[in-house]
This record gives C-alpha cells, structure tokens and sequence, in this order.
C-alpha cells in the first residue's frame, strides 16, 4: 500500500486509527512547518501492514499501540528519525521483519535504534533474570550511541502502564514493579520529571492498590480546602513579587501519591500527620530573581530551618536546577515552594528532551551532557558484571538520584549518592587511593569508614602502600565504582588463594593414594574435568578450595582403574574439613548433588516460597539466603562460591517467622492481633511488645510464628496490616 492510499475506501486500517495518524501530523506540522513527513506515513503503513491483524489483550488492533508511542514522543517535541522508530519499534519482536528489512527501507540510523529498542525475547536464556539482564544490557550499550533509543523505550514503558488493566493482576505486578525499579529512575537520571512522576503513580495504583486508593481518596476529600489555601496563597505571592518589581508566574499543586506514600514509608507517620501536601512553584525571568523572590517569601512566611536545597548553585547530575524551600503559614498550615527560571522549569519538566539537537541528520544532546557522561561510566562499571543478578541490583543502585555534593582537600566538588561513605569518595578519586585507603578525615575530624557524608563535606582519604580492600567494605560501600572495584580486588585474590588450597589438596589426596600427578593421563583428567564442568586445571582446584568438591573424591576418580584406595586410617588420610552428609533441613536441598550439608542462613531466616540463594561455605556446607538479604551483596563476590538450592520439603514442615508491627498504642490491639492468628490455627512462640507513653505515641509489637511457607506468611501480614492503628506491617529476619 502506498502513502497515495493511506485514505482510500479501500484502505485496511480503521478511520479512527487514520484521523489519530492525522493529529500526530498536524502536531508535529505546527511544530517544524514544511517539513516533508513522508518516511513517517511509509513507516505507519509498514507497521500497520507488519502487525496486520494482531491484537493487544484490551482487543484494540496492535498498531493503535506504537501509534500512540509516537504521540508522546511529539509531545516532547523529538525529531522524525524517533517518531519513526517509535512506530516500528515492536516489528522485529512481534512480527517476521528483520533488522536487515528496516535498515533497506529507512536507513541504517532508524535500524540501529529500532533494534537496541527492541527485547530479547527470542533469544533461549535460562531464568526470566538472564533475559531482563541481558535486555538492559542491550538497552544501556544502545542509550550510549543514540540517546533515542531509551525516550522510545520510556514512551513506550509510559503507554504500556497506561494500559495496563485488561492483564492479570500477576503481570500488572511485574510490570509495575521493573518500571518504579528501572524506568522512573531512568527518567529521572534524564532529568524527565512530567514522566517520571506519571511512571511512579501509574506503577504505585497496581502494586499497592489499597494504599493508592486510600492517598488519592484523602487528597481529593481536601482538594476544594486545598485549592482554596493555594489560591489565596499564590494571590499574595503575586501581590509581594510585582511590588518589589518581580515579574513571575505562579502555579499551585498536590503533592503526587507517590510521593505521598514514600514519606508515609519513610517517616513511618499516618496521612493526617503529612503536614506539607501542597506546594507552590514560582516561574522568573532570571537566576537573580530566583534569589530575589526566596528571600520575599521568606520575609512574608517563617521559613522551616534545613528545609532550603539550592539546586541552582549545585546542580543534580540530571542537571536538575531549582531553589526549594518551605514555610509554615499563620494558620501553621505548611507548603513548599520551588523558585526557577523558564529555562530551569523546562529543563526539570522534559529533562534531556529540552536540549534535543537536530542538526545534518544527527540528532541528540551533546556528548559531554552530563546525564549521558553518567551513562558511559555506568556502562563502563558494568562491563565485567557477568551475572544476571548482580547486573541487576548495581544498575538499580546506579539510577538513583545522587544528592550528597562534598569536597577534596583542594576544593574540588564530588557528587556522590545518600549514605555515600569515604569508601565511595575513596573510590571515586582513585582506584589504587580505595584500594590503599586506612582512614578517612571529614572537615579534619577522623571519622571511621563507614560514616555517611553529608552536603558541604570535606574529605581527606588516609592511605598507606600493600593495604589490602576489606570485604566488610561491601557493606556499606553505596556506588556501583567502589563496590566493583572491591568485589573485583576480592574475587581475585580469593580466586588464588582457593586454587592453592585446592591443589594442595588434591595433591595430600593423591599421595595418600600413592599416585604421582605426573603419572595421570590426560584423557583421564579430562574426563574428570568434563564430567564437573571445568574446561581447566585451575577451575577444578578453586572448587575445591572453596569446598565445592571433595578432594577425596576427586582423587579417586582420578586413580587408575587397577589401583587399590587404601581405607582412610589417620590424620594424614582425613579429608579436608569439607562438610558432606545429608541436609540439616529437610526443606532444602542443592539442585543435582545430594551429599552437601544444606542450612538456613540465621541472618535471614528463608522459609519455604521464598527465593533463595546458596553460599558454599569453608568447612560448613551451603548456606541458604533469601535473595533479598542484605549479606547476600556482600558474599557473592565469589561467584565460584554460589550454588543453585531448592525448596524440597514436605508440607508438613514448619517453620519460624519473626514479625515486627508499628502500631499507635491503643487498647486491645494485642488481642485484635492475636485473635486473627488464633482464627488462621497459628501457633505463636513467642511475643514481644514495647510501649510509649500516652495514648499518641507508637508502640511496637514482635511475635514469632510457626508458618509453612512465604504465601501463609504475606497473607498473615496483609490481614494485619489493615487493622486499625496498625501502621506498618514487616518481617524481621533475625529470630
């Protein structure tokens, strides 16, 4: 079909899909006048012809899909070459087109962003984690050489969770959960705030449904008081400017859910103790009225101490800009207010987008844009990052918002993330400097190691020559530089050590056997090497120096066929202390090996459901975390040390679970609790409580339970969690 039939009778696509392509042209016509747009109406006929009669689960055709992308896109004002993109994003995933087919018919620069834009989905990975590592991956190499590539995936991100509700409840979850994990921290890294913040809500109404009912219902029954204290107090703000000859726009707003729910989480407080939901922002013409106008506003409303951040002066990485402050009104009703300039506003509202180029076919920000120089050093950090899970818990880390702003000695400024510590200044000025680092002055007060800096830090890193990293580092290091640096300094030298050991080992073993190494076949050991999984000498010796093998039974296959294992007798013949015997939990075992010592990590407690993760330990067998335990960062470093376990217990089993609830101190709430567990045939071990004085103050309540696994547990905490007075629900790990 030919853009000639676009609007034929004849024409397969539905009028309403045709008049939507129509107001996309008219957008971007009143945008860039005169421009020929005929490759985009070729791209929309290709898509439409591509997706032909498939269908999203809400039963509109597909194409209605990136047609909408598209839309969102020109919204932003982007150029051709990404609304393009935007319409054919979906055809190498879901329809027969190849890359080869794109590139012939729109040219080698929409190939390469349609294919970086486009999922893994047809490529065989192990776990559902290797395929989202692996996309990401691809996504942030593509992100580097055209910065395209991501505002089509977020435009596209931003559309799916739009239209999210005819899928299940399990896939509105997943959905939602990777988009708050990985693209709103993306759009706010690109400093898109407007989609950020719709990315946010959007993924909070599905992952907490009752909690996002319960904020968007308690703005809305104060949203007439509201509006009507924001518009007496942006009339007086007007009035205060224009006296002082301050010409400024002023808009009035709520506070977003989310960022409603974060404080509820953060501060562990009610909705009727959010004292500050409105806020007030103030549009100048200049950075100096910016200035002149916080310092009116405060003349005229008690500003609340250490609640003024100027972002003008220090800017975000995102290169974010704006003076925020808040005040305290007569009536003690509270609200914020950010100052900006026009230029900052647009900046804050559409990020990397305001500054888009478009100039002899290239398209994009520059290239030392400091939300893209970001990118090229968090692409760097995580080249050696093989595996899945690790990619994905440091790429997490890296996107959120960096905010401590601190100073070498010699006054050069250092942006690092909240709770960043001296490790992490260590780290960011020199690898050899983190490497060799002792000790650690802030404003020339020694301070250990793991202290959080803060704005305004000076910092001195104290190193001595042949000091070696310590793994107790990875527990507070916070930047994805020092934690990789460190994991890699360890697994090394660990990684030596354990083939040491290991040799050392088999080499006491195949004494005892009366066997020279020299005396081996290569066949034979190849044979033993390819039956474990070990394409080399080396990786053989480091599994047993961590204990993954016995050297005993190594050495035994090993051994001529004609040879004769003497019994083990003596301290020279006892194997190494390498734990072997049957799991000292009958819930858990290690996938394909039977005769390892399997236990519960006492850090965390997993109980059956849960995800979970061995650890080869030295001389104690397997220790089983649950994935989201905080020392699981911490040890698997080693990745030779990490083992695949599994649930395999019968049902009959119990296990402990310790949970921890944040309540206001009222009568019977200790009954209420214990009632519901009585309802559910719980048994309770053991109860703890603690109370504040007064009936206001809060009061926490610890009760050990019996449960048979993680979903018994979660619906436990969710019926508790919507009784009255309680305010949060957690488990604790330790017993």
């Amino acid at each position: 079909m030919s853009t000639q039939q676009i609007h034929s009778e004849t024409s397969p696509i539905p009028p309403g899909l045709l008049a939507r392509f129509d107001e996309l042209k008219a957008v971007l016509q009143e945008q860039r006048p005169g421009e020929n747009f005929s490759a985009l109406e070729e791209a929309f006929l290709f898509a439409a012809e591509r997706h032909g009669t498939q269908t999203r689960q809400s039963g509109e055709l597909y194409v209605a899909h990136p047609l909408e992308v598209a839309h969102i896109l020109a919204s932003l004002q982007l150029d051709t070459v990404s609304l393009i993109v935007a319409l054919l994003h979906d055809t190498l995933e879901d329809t027969s087109t190849t890359v080869e087919e794109i590139q012939q018919r729109f040219g080698p620069e929409v190939a390469r962003c349609v294919d970086g834009v486009t999922k893994l989905s047809r490529v065989a990975y192990s776990t559902s984690e290797d395929r989202q590592a692996e996309t990401f991956r691809k996504m942030l190499l593509a992100m580097v050489e055209d910065t395209r590539v991501i505002l089509v995936k977020l435009a596209d991100r931003l559309h799916n969770m739009r239209t999210l509700d005819p899928l299940s409840s399990e896939r509105q979850r997943r959905i939602a959960s990777v988009t708050l994990e990985i693209y709103a921290p993306i759009a706010l890294r690109l400093g898109m705030g407007k989609m950020r913040s719709e990315l946010e809500d959007l993924a909070l109404s599905y992952l907490e449904p009752e909690a996002y009912q319960e904020i968007t219902h308690y703005i809305e029954s104060r949203r007439e008081a509201s509006e009507s204290f924001l518009a007496e107090i942006k009339s007086e703000i007007e009035q205060r400017l224009a006296a002082a000859g301050i010409h400024a726009a002023v808009a009035g707003r709520i506070k977003r859910p989310y960022s409603i729910y974060r404080k509820l989480q953060r501060q562990k407080i009610q909705l009727d103790q959010v004292y500050d939901l409105l806020a007030l922002r103030v549009i100048t013409d200049s950075k100096q009225d910016c200035y002149a106008a916080l310092g009116i506003i405060h003349d005229g409303w008690r500003p609340i101490p250490d609640r003024i951040k100027d972002f003008v002066a220090m800017p975000r990485p995102n290169l974010y800009q704006s003076i925020h402050t808040s005040v305290i009104a007569e009536a003690g009703q509270r609200f914020e207010v950010q100052l900006r300039t026009q230029e900052m506003h647009q900046m804050a509202e559409e990020g990397i987008c305001a500054h888009w180029k478009y100039k002899e076919g290239r398209a994009g920000p520059d290239g030392d844009d400091g939300r893209i120089s970001w990118l090229r050093q968090l692409v760097e950090w995580q080249r050696d990052l093989e595996d899945p899970e690790d990619f994905l818990s440091t790429l997490k880390i890296d996107l959120y918002p960096e905010e401590v702003y601190v100073f070498t000695p010699k006054g050069k400024l250092i942006v690092l993330p909240r709770e960043a510590t001296p490790i992490d200044f260590a780290y960011a000025i020199h690898t050899e400097v983190g490497h060799n680092c002792v000790g650690a002055k802030v404003d020339g007060r020694i301070v250990p190691l793991k202290y959080r800096l803060g704005n305004g830090d000076m910092i001195e890193i104290v190193t001595q020559k042949g000091r070696k990293p310590n793994a107790d580092w990875l527990s507070f290091a916070k930047t994805s530089r020092a934690r990789h640096k460190i994991k890699q300094w360890l697994n090394a030298d660990g990684r030596g050590r354990a083939e040491e050991l290991g040799e050392k080992l088999l080499d006491r073993e195949m004494r005892r056997l009366k066997i020279s190494t020299k005396q081996l076949k290569s066949a034979e050991l190849d044979s033993v090497l390819h039956k474990h999984g070990f394409s080399r000498l080396a990786d053989l010796y480091a599994a047993l120096g961590y204990g993954r093998y016995a050297a005993r039974q190594i050495a035994e296959k090993l051994a001529p066929a004609n040879s004769e294992v003497p019994a083990i007798s003596g301290d020279s013949a006892s194997p190494e202390p390498v734990a072997i015997g049957q799991a000292s939990s009958g819930a858990l075992s290690v996938k394909g090996v039977n005769d390892i010592l399997v236990y519960r990590a006492r850090c965390c407690n997993p109980i059956p459901g849960e995800p979970i993760v061995g650890y080869v330990t030295r001389g104690k067998g397997v220790a089983v975390h649950a994935k989201g335990c905080p020392n699981v960062q911490n040890l698997m470093y080693e990745a030779e040390r990490r083992i695949e376990v599994v649930w395999s217990g019968s049902d009959s089993e119990t296990f402990l679970a310790k949970l921890s609830i944040y309540v206001d101190d009222r009568p019977n709430i200790l009954n209420d609790i214990t009632s519901i567990l009585s309802d559910e045939k719980l048994n309770i071990t053991k109860v703890e409580s603690r109370s504040g004085s007064g009936l206001d103050r809060p009061a926490w309540i610890n009760i050990t339970l019996e449960l048979a696994d993680i979903s018994q547990l979660e619906k436990i905490m969710s019926v508790i969690r919507g009784l009255p007075y309680v305010r949060e629900v957690s488990r604790s790990a330790r017993l």
